[in-house]
């Protein structure tokens, strides 16, 4: 029997029962005519609190158009987003990671309530994307994931520069080297316009993992956000997703095993954020595909690290566009043989079909060739031991120190580290531990860019090392371990490091240990207690009380049975 495009929306639209619900629908302007045709939903998280969806509203109208002249009729519908960059190095953080949970449920919620036959889900920052693609995949409805695309950098003394720059340039006045008056300058041209944070770091990584994947459509991602050809490339979206719903695909029948290996790839080959790692898992999840951190490491290990890009590089993600863009990474990937060319894309053609068609700008200087990669393995690295018996996760640029041995500077939340950062009480050799900031202890898992950048800024980057149970953002570099696993909440061995314990990080043997005797640390563990809930009630509680460890993707919804 052939599909019908209508087959949930018909529930809604059709019949003499359903004239009150018709009357609701033609009082916002819908017609007869548009009720009679396939309804997709667009799912926006346009919000003002940032520049990272802040176009959005424009790519919701052009997406419409598309789906209209395809034969469908779009209804749009908004979800929340909050701003890492805004919220980074205060209690709001917290809600972050947090919110991924909200934007997959209420996607899913709004999808099965007006029973859509399809969906578009328009994204920016950074857990509007995984939250997206975790709701598309429960629903597996014929979908496409759009991602708003990348602000433009900012001009400052004759250089391109990132929100990364003015954190950075923060430690860099609080040592002394930057004056009040040119932070200042700094702040006033670094985000010149609408788009997510312009290097390699969490949205930008994310939106070329999910390209890769299958969720996005093949050279997409990497349009910025005030380009030209964004629009027209968004109306083409909408006609695309109209095209899936006749022919039924959707998004599992496109999303397998292999993808989630590409993607990792492509993560690992442009030095992507550690963030993919826990968005990565929790999508494979919603997939019912099983995924662990091995896999992460392993691949990472095969796959040349090849794109020149900020934070441990030279160029913005405007410049991979122009470039080549996705397809070009693609490209180099396959003839690395770091990707698997049977892998299918949004449009359901094959990653090889795809990659046949890649452009490549001559003279590019982004996407090194693979005689001369920026390094020979990828920049996800997962290291074990004594401090993280299940994993934590390092992003590896290709600059940073392979071996780091030190005194372990211990705090117990993200503010009284920064505070002993800005204080110059950091000193070179030390090893910084911020734990109880895991997705239980945060609540929230909190980036800890304010003080990673700080300490670059002050001159400490390449001699201090960090290690937290909570996240980093995808601007970080340098030696910086984060999803300490089991994180200190839940009496994790990091709760039992003291000032002044030797840790050790030794990158090519991947281990992260402390010097303590299995005895003197399983003592301090049972003489550990627990500290008090930061919230008794509301949605961080609700969240705490759910959230699984962040080496399983601190997901808070219900095991699927893998494939």
């Amino acid at each position: 029997m052939a599909h019908d495009p209508r087959e949930n929306s018909r529930a809604i639209t059709e019949g003499f029962e359903r004239a009150p619900a018709r009357a609701m629908l033609k009082a916002i302007g819908f017609k007869s005519e548009d009720l009679k045709k396939p309804i997709v939903g667009v799912a926006n998280t346009w919000t003002e609190t940032m520049p990272c969806n802040y176009g959005l509203r424009r790519l919701a109208e052009r997406v419409k158009e598309g789906i209209r002249a395809a034969g469908a009729t779009p209804m749009e519908f908004n979800t929340i987003a909050i701003s890492d960059g805004v919220t980074m190095g205060t209690e709001g953080m917290k809600a972050s990671l947090v919110s991924r949970e909200v934007i997959a449920d209420s996607i899913e919620l709004v999808a099965r309530g007006h029973m859509f036959d399809a969906v578009v889900a328009l994204v920016g920052c950074d857990k509007t994307l995984p939250g997206a693609a975790m709701a598309l995949l429960r629903l597996n409805l014929p979908s496409l994931l759009l991602y708003g695309g990348s602000i433009a950098p900012g001009r400052f003394e004759g250089r391109d520069v990132t929100i990364l720059d003015v954190f950075e340039a923060v430690g860099a006045h609080a040592a002394g080297r930057l004056t009040l008056e040119r932070l200042q300058a700094l702040e006033d041209v670094a985000c010149p316009g609408a788009g997510a944070c312009g290097g390699q770091y969490t949205a930008n990584t994310m939106a070329l993992a999910l390209e890769v994947l299958g969720l996005g459509p093949v050279g997409y991602a990497t349009i910025p956000a005030v380009d030209p050809r964004k629009d027209e490339a968004t109306r083409t979206a909408g006609e695309l997703v109209v095209r899936l719903l006749e022919r039924n695909q959707r998004p599992r029948d496109i999303v397998a095993r292999n993808s989630f290996d590409n993607a990792i790839a492509a993560v690992a080959g442009t030095g992507g954020s550690t963030n993919a790692v826990l968005h990565l898992l929790s999508i494979a999840h919603e997939a019912g595909i099983r995924l662990e951190l091995a896999d992460f490491d392993r691949i990472s290990r095969r796959t040349p690290l090849l794109a020149d890009l900020k934070p441990g590089g030279r160029f913005v993600a405007v410049d991979l566009d122009r470039a080549g863009g996705v397809p070009l990474v693609a490209r180099r990937l396959l003839d690395a043989g770091a990707l698997d060319g049977t892998a299918r894309t949004a449009d359901g053609a094959t990653w090889a079909e795809h990659v046949a068609a890649a452009r490549e700008t001559p003279g590019q200087a982004v996407v090194r060739p693979l005689d001369n990669p920026v390094s020979a393995s990828g920049g996800l690295v997962i290291l074990r031991g004594n401090l993280a018996p299940e994993g934590a996760v390092l992003k590896m640029s290709g600059h940073e120190r392979p071996l780091h041995r030190g005194p372990a500077r211990v705090f117990d939340r993200e503010e009284d580290a920064f505070a002993a950062v800005k204080a110059n009480r950091i000193v070179a050799g030390d090893v910084v531990v911020i734990r109880y900031e895991g997705p239980r202890g945060g609540p929230g898992m909190r980036e800890m860019l304010g003080v990673t950048s700080a300490l670059v800024g002050q001159g400490l980057g390449t001699s201090v090392a960090l290690l937290t149970d909570g996240r980093f953002s995808g601007a970080t570099r340098g030696l910086m371990v984060g999803h300490v696993a089991p994180e200190a909440f839940v009496g994790g061995p990091i709760a039992a490091l003291r000032d002044g314990d030797e840790v050790t990080f030794d990158v090519e043997a991947r281990r992260l240990d402390v010097t303590l005797s299995p005895a003197e640390l399983a003592g301090r563990l049972a003489a550990w207690t627990p500290p008090e809930p930061h919230y008794g009630g509301g949605v961080f509680a609700k969240y705490a009380s759910l959230v699984s460890s962040a080496s399983q993707g601190a997901v808070t919804s219900p095991a699927v049975i893998p494939k």
